[in-house]
């Protein structure tokens, strides 16, 4: 999702544009006015991808946003207001074959479920979104996707696991409100990691206080990791002991920071001993294990040369691009 202000077209396409080529698929942008609404229809027009508008409360904004081409909408009619809002926002958006997700938060559940379960549970949540579902199911509307997102992972994963066995609708999963780039990323891929394992979830957002392309990073790393898609370096580094006699430390962080603009799928490997090292090295695309203060190059498990510690980074990242290049 930007964080840019949805009003300044300029700093917001920017923003997308970053986002893109970082590999985001779908952006969304909060929708606070009538404003931001109108921008909107420039945003959408100059998007590399499909735009979401976020809306709240003004049904106005929702028939805005339609009029000016969004993709989607991400809104609960529960918030809307009267029933003939409601069918006004579903009627343009029939019109349009534009999709509504409903967006559960447990930060903002209903006062009368809170009431009756004491605290936003899952079970709470779960009736929060069937409430919604209803609405729009009533007006004969059925292009819905729903999510279910809490700060707390177990709260979030029982949710959509419960979700999941309630309707067949496309689920939008996320660890809402995770924190920081550090521990959003730990809570982002615990919950994530679980439910995606399951086969729950068609998209994602990783939730991080920072930069969104970093979102993006990270759930890219979430996909490869599961081998559910296959984008840029799949990157490998032991961890390093007392065996290691090179400054793999070093070599990898160079290594991973320069190969961050490569979108082949490739796996790199740098590796510091004499025990994992090789093997490791042998199983990746290209790879590199150390040894004292030099290492072995290693091309589809062939060894290519051997190379001095001082070249090791260079020597790897020329290669890495050269497969690249022949893959591309």
């Amino acid at each position: 999702m930007c964080n840019t202000d949805t009003r300044n077209v300029a700093a917001t396409i920017d923003q997308i544009r970053s986002l893109a080529t970082a590999g985001c698929e779908i952006v969304r942008c909060a929708v606070p006015d009538m404003a931001a609404a109108v921008a909107l229809a420039d945003i959408k027009r100059l998007s590399p991808i499909p735009v979401i508008a976020d809306i709240h409360f003004d049904y106005r904004l929702a028939l805005k946003v339609l009029d000016g081409g969004i993709d989607g909408l991400r809104l609960n009619p529960g918030n809307i207001g009267e029933r003939w809002k409601v069918e006004e926002v579903v009627r343009a958006a029939r019109e349009r074959l534009v999709p509504i997700r409903i967006g559960v938060n447990a930060g903002s559940l209903e006062k009368e479920l809170l009431e009756k379960y004491g605290h936003p549970t899952a079970e709470a949540m779960v009736e929060s979104a069937l409430g919604h579902v209803r609405i729009l199911e009533e007006l004969g509307y059925d292009q819905i996707k729903i999510s279910l997102k809490a700060s707390d992972v177990p709260k979030t994963v029982d949710a959509y696991r419960l979700l999941a066995t309630r309707v067949d609708y496309p689920l939008h999963i996320g660890i809402t409100e995770a924190g920081t780039i550090f521990s959003g990323t730990i809570k982002s891929s615990v919950g994530l990691g679980i439910l995606l394992s399951e086969g729950i979830g068609d998209t994602m957002r990783v939730s991080l206080t920072g930069d969104p392309v970093d979102e993006i990073r990270v759930g890219w790393e979430i996909l490869k990791a599961l081998g559910l898609r296959r984008k840029g370096i799949n990157f490998v580094s032991c961890p390093t002991c007392g065996r290691c006699q090179i400054d793999l430390i070093g070599v990898a962080q160079e290594v991973e920071k320069r190969l961050a603009v490569i979108d082949t799928p490739l796996t790199v490997a740098v590796m510091g001993c004499v025990v994992n090292g090789p093997g490791e090295a042998r199983e990746a695309d290209v790879g590199i294990a150390g040894g004292r203060g030099e290492g072995l190059l290693f091309r589809h498990g062939e060894i290519v040369r051997k190379v001095p510690e001082s070249e090791m980074a260079d020597a790897l990242v020329a290669e890495v691009e050269k497969m690249a290049k022949e893959k591309s």
